[in-house]
């Protein structure tokens, strides 16, 4: 069956497709792409993965046209960026009243 491995750097992608068996996990697809290989700083133990953007465990079964994504580890805490556009939108705010 084919499915394709995807990781993706600031800036560059790779995508790549794979003939794979029935009853390949998700963990089996990356390690036969090559991938690893290619990025030695994917860390399957620490680094999420997932099928088409929903993040999934590396004993996931696929399934045929599968994208499997490797993510990276986020730069910044979302929330805590939030708070910080915040604080700065109302900084702006009541800039302008004085």
């Amino acid at each position: 069956m084919l499915i394709e491995v995807a990781y993706a750097l600031e800036k560059k992608q790779t995508l790549l497709a794979l003939e794979v068996s029935e009853g390949t996990t998700l963990k089996r697809a990356i390690e036969t792409s090559g991938i690893l290989n290619t990025y030695p700083q994917i860390n399957l133990s620490k680094d999420k993965t997932g099928i088409f953007g929903k993040i999934a465990k590396l004993d996931t079964v696929l399934r045929e046209k599968d994208r499997v994504e490797i993510y990276r580890p986020l730069i910044a805490d979302p929330k805590q960026v939030r708070k910080e556009r915040a604080a700065q939108g109302k900084n702006m705010r009541s800039g302008k009243k004085s």
